[in-house]
């Protein structure tokens, strides 16, 4: 009984579509900063280490570097305070916790990228960028 209830109450705090974050992620988060009456959004951009929780209370922390020294903020997924996040890069972690990013600094804490094909493979676009149509017409394909 008690289990339903808390889920109707946080049913309605839910984000309709939260933000697609995996860990290893390159992403601007936009945070809302309420000073005395004016409210102003203000970006923070890292690397995403964690990914925790479910539900109402799933929460990710964000890794950037600033002034030689490792800042890290966590976000609440749902929280009205986080404006948006904008992923910039999708890094390829074999991970769930990137934790050994806290022990390196420069070109070291950097994270292979992910390759999406959009519009044909990578090795084809690499040899030389033969077009689909010649790639079908090799195949036997009309």
């Amino acid at each position: 009984m008690s289990q339903e209830l808390l889920k109707k109450a946080s049913a309605k705090s839910l984000k309709a579509d939260p933000p697609k974050v995996r860990v290893g992620d390159t992403v601007t988060v936009s945070v809302r900063i309420v000073e005395g009456e004016k409210e102003r959004v203000q970006a923070f951009q890292g690397t995403v280490i964690r990914r925790q929780g479910r539900g109402i209370g799933q929460t990710f922390t964000v890794r950037r570097i600033v002034a030689n020294e490792g800042v890290e903020r966590t976000f609440p997924l749902h929280s009205p305070q986080v404006a948006g996040v904008e992923v910039v890069r999708s890094g390829r972690t074999r991970r769930s916790r990137l934790y050994f990013l806290r022990k390196r600094v420069g070109r070291s804490t950097r994270l292979r990228d992910t390759r999406e094909s959009a519009g044909g493979s990578a090795r084809s676009k690499a040899k030389g960028g033969a077009s689909e149509d010649a790639a079908d017409k090799a195949n036997g394909e009309q």
